[in-house]
């Protein structure tokens, strides 16, 4: 057998930026211990096998030291007011998958002469964020009351993210890396990003994260492409603590969701209720913590009141969490590709502007699954 000569402080590197533990991996490696003290190097093979495993490519592992990752956009997380500093292989993957579908998209609408979207940047951080976020729901068509019309958090999430696709912005949500249901997105790493540009701005939403977070969440990432302003987010909750543009962006959805005169008009029929919050979050289609802090927002309620109610419902309903996997593959598509995005790849395969293979790995489908999808957009592909 041949080994490979390999930096040690490559291999536990790879490892932990992974996010796994060494006795994790010993199953599959048994000589992971010894690799990593230098007793003992890998063959070949089984460092390949250790690459994939930890989500690292391939030629990272023959580096003379770990590679020094930036995140390719602003990062926006905070905790605590403490930025973070470190991204996962699932969220760094996620990024550049994007970021490839955003490039390929503008690259073809530029190229067929299209316009840019008049939205798109349109905001200063200067703007009242609740007036812009007026204008997103004029933009968009919501009416009054919108939400109280729709039967379900998921239904409400899918009408909002289509109306944002009809606007010419690319609405990603999926709670794992492409398809790959054994990589599953961190919501305690990131709720989503936004990409910004006048031509192909996209939005990604961590659809492992609840329903009612994600309707916060697309607003919230809509407002990032109003202002031109792109980054990852991790709000906590709407509370305060923010950066600046976090807060900006907070309050303008805020006010998209939950306008504040129609929140001061439901308030006068629920305020009594014992469980008022979650009342209004049914009206509204937000999480509950969304509707006490526009309560408080609006001297509606005490900020004591919004701090207490908060700590019930962290230890309540948003521990649990939500799944972006099962049920139909094809209509999971809709939220992980987007009619938007696979209309424009599936007409320039058909029309030969690129091949198959390219099609393939921008949309992440493969032969079948890519034709029978392409059926139910309505594209005859052969």
């Amino acid at each position: 057998m041949t080994r490979v000569a390999v930096n040690r402080e490559l291999l536990r590197w790879a490892r932990e930026r992974a996010g796994v533990a060494q006795e994790d991996l010993e199953t599959k490696f048994k000589k992971l211990p010894e690799w990593e003290s230098g007793d003992i190097q890998p063959t070949l093979k089984q460092l390949e096998a250790f690459a994939r495993a930890v989500h690292v490519p391939f030629g990272y592992m023959f580096l003379r030291e770990p590679s020094d990752e930036r995140l390719p956009i602003a990062d926006f997380r905070t905790v605590a007011d403490t930025a973070r500093t470190s991204a996962s292989p699932d969220l760094i993957d996620t990024l550049y998958a994007m970021q490839r579908r955003q490039a390929w998209l503008r690259e073809h609408l530029v190229e067929n002469e299209a316009e840019p979207l008049d939205f798109a940047a349109s905001a200063r951080i200067s703007d009242n964020p609740g007036a812009v976020g007026l204008e997103m729901r004029r933009t968009l068509g919501l009416d009054e009351g919108w939400a109280s019309g729709v039967r379900s958090w998921q239904d409400a999430v899918h009408e909002l993210r289509r109306m944002i696709e009809q606007l010419g912005a690319m609405a990603v949500i999926n709670g794992i890396v492409g398809n790959n249901t054994h990589r599953r997105l961190s919501v305690a790493e990131f709720r989503g990003f936004a990409l910004t540009d006048r031509y192909a701005p996209l939005i990604f939403v961590n659809g492992a994260d609840v329903k009612s977070a994600q309707m916060f969440t697309l607003a919230h990432e809509l407002a990032h492409i109003w202002l031109g302003e792109g980054g990852i987010s991790g709000f906590e909750n709407l509370l305060p603590g923010g950066t600046k543009v976090e807060d900006w962006c907070n309050r303008a959805a805020a006010e998209f969701l939950v306008p504040s005169r129609e929140l001061s008009e439901r308030w006068t029929q629920v305020r009594r209720e014992q469980r008022r919050f979650e009342a209004l979050a049914r009206s509204f289609k937000v999480s509950p913590v969304v509707a006490a802090r526009r309560a408080m927002d609006l001297n509606l309620i005490e900020r004591s009141d919004f701090f207490e109610f908060y700590e019930r419902y962290i230890d309540g309903e948003h521990r649990g969490g939500a799944t972006s996997g099962g049920g139909d593959f094809y209509t999971n598509q809709n939220a992980r590709v987007g009619k938007l995005f696979a209309t424009h790849v599936m007409g320039a395969a058909l029309g030969g502007e690129i091949g198959f293979r390219e099609a393939y790995e921008l949309t992440g489908l493969r032969g079948g699954t890519f034709q029978d999808y392409a059926d139910r957009l309505g594209i005859p592909l052969s």
